[in-house]
């Protein structure tokens, strides 16, 4: 079954017209100018968990195994490997959606887009990924898990065809991989040198003991270091536990500063003069004595769970108003403000101006709200469509480590302005961002180019 085939380009333009072209990425010369109406931050989508942590989705059928081409009626050939099966079928039809969109936007008519089934699992992707070789695709966008991308870059490598893939694995990354996911470290990163410079010395974390709670655990111990605070303490739990009080007491010091009350209370009563009596009376109310030994606390967590733990550490003592509490790009989420603890909270991710647009032209052409994730699908697709014409003939579109992936100058996608580095990975310039009760607004704005993009 052919998921989509197109030869006509007119029906789209519609579309394209929404943002007027304003979603193109910039793929040569100086820094990239992007600009677009700012809707209310408050209409943000749905965010979607940490793309190795997705929890199941509802089954579908199976497409049959025919290569799915989307054609412009020429010979350039770029593989697309997404879960279009199985538990992340309704993420991988979304991100499908969304390179449509990227292709109509962006590719020139010599361009076509080779679209194969993973299934959601690293065997499904090497199959996946030899049928699209034997297509002798330039490039190949995809897979979405990093066991997927394991499987399938051996036979990438053999054929000297360049992977762009949606993981955020940095592991992953080098000889011809290039992850473009947005990764913990840099947002790590951005926060801790954002909050360092509001003052904030002192850093806890509180984290599931997951590959992604392990990767922000481990990007903090680096980050701490790099900018001269500390990191005070590490409290992890599992991830599929339904109850972390006990973490949460750990991480408040509560019961050693609520046994600390209780001997002062003693001492006190046992002196027993007013200014011990005055001193007793100032302690009415209080469940602890002393302030923890951090000053800001990061919860790489999204949804109800954090919902939960936010309010837990308030309820233990740990005083949002006192201490900032901190998360990734997965708090892009326009209720969490509503939560009391959470109002106030900082976290960094990509500017949200185009993501917002984006989100809302998406909705209009398909009916339904984007999950987060599917902007790499649009910008990864854009990219290689860019690369694509940007070579004197076809048989220099794409070559293996290819010099114009890794530009210095970058690329301007929905998630603002990005490079690959020669290693693999991917540098993004973030934003910092507040939630307050009706969404959350920008506090430091991504910056919009490379200082070094000429060097």
């Amino acid at each position: 079954m052919v998921l989509a085939t197109f030869n006509s380009r007119l029906g789209w333009l519609r579309y394209s017209a929404v943002l007027g072209g304003l979603l193109a990425l910039a793929a040569c010369g100086g820094s990239p100018t992007v600009q677009a109406p700012l809707p209310p931050v408050q209409a943000a989508p749905e965010p979607l968990v940490p793309i190795e942590a997705l929890p199941p989705l509802i089954e579908v059928t199976p497409p049959d195994a025919s290569v799915t081409a989307i054609e412009l009626g020429g010979p350039i050939k770029v593989g697309l490997l997404l879960p279009l099966s199985g538990r992340y079928a309704r993420i991988g039809e979304a991100m499908l959606n969304a390179a449509q969109l990227a292709l109509f936007d962006i590719a020139d008519e010599d361009f076509s887009l080779v679209v194969r089934d993973t299934g959601g699992t690293p065997q499904g992707a090497q199959e996946a990924g030899r049928a699209i070789l034997a297509e002798n695709v330039r490039l190949m966008l995809g897979p979405l898990f990093a066991t997927s991308v394991e499987a399938v870059a051996p036979d990438a490598r053999a054929a000297q065809v360049p992977v762009i893939t949606f993981s955020n694995d940095r592991s992953i990354a080098g000889g011809g991989v290039y992850v473009m996911g947005l990764a913990p470290q840099p947002q790590i990163d951005r926060m801790v040198g954002y909050a360092s410079r509001q003052g904030l010395t002192r850093f806890a974390v509180m984290a599931p003991s997951s590959p992604y709670g392990q990767a922000v655990v481990a990007a903090m111990q680096d980050s701490v270091q790099r900018y001269g605070v500390s990191l005070s303490r590490v409290v992890t739990y599992p991830p599929d536990t339904a109850d972390v009080t006990l973490e949460v007491r750990n991480l408040a010091d509560y019961d050693e500063r609520h046994q600390a009350l209780l001997d002062q209370r003693q001492v006190l009563a046992a002196r027993g003069d007013e200014a011990a009596k005055l001193a007793l009376k100032r302690l009415d109310g209080l469940e602890t004595l002393g302030k923890p030994d951090f000053d800001a606390v990061i919860l790489p967590e999204a949804g109800k769970r954090l919902q939960v733990i936010a309010p837990s550490l308030a309820f233990y003592d740990v005083d949002p108003v006192e201490v900032r509490f901190l998360g990734t790009s997965i708090w892009e989420d326009s209720k969490l403000g509503r939560e009391p603890s959470l109002s106030g909270g900082w976290f960094t991710a990509p500017q949200p101006d185009l993501w917002l647009t984006f989100a809302g032209r998406y909705k209009d052409t398909y009916g339904s709200s984007p999950p987060r994730v599917v902007s790499l699908a649009y910008d990864a697709t854009a990219l290689a469509a860019v690369l694509a014409r940007g070579a004197a003939n076809a048989s220099e579109r794409f070559t293996y480590e290819d010099i114009a992936i890794t530009q210095p100058s970058g690329f301007a996608g929905i998630d603002g302005v990005f490079r690959f580095l020669p290693g693999g990975v991917t540098e993004r310039h973030l934003a910092v961002l507040e939630l307050v009760p009706d969404g959350f607004k920008v506090i430091d704005p991504a910056p919009q180019g490379f200082q070094d993009a000429g060097s």
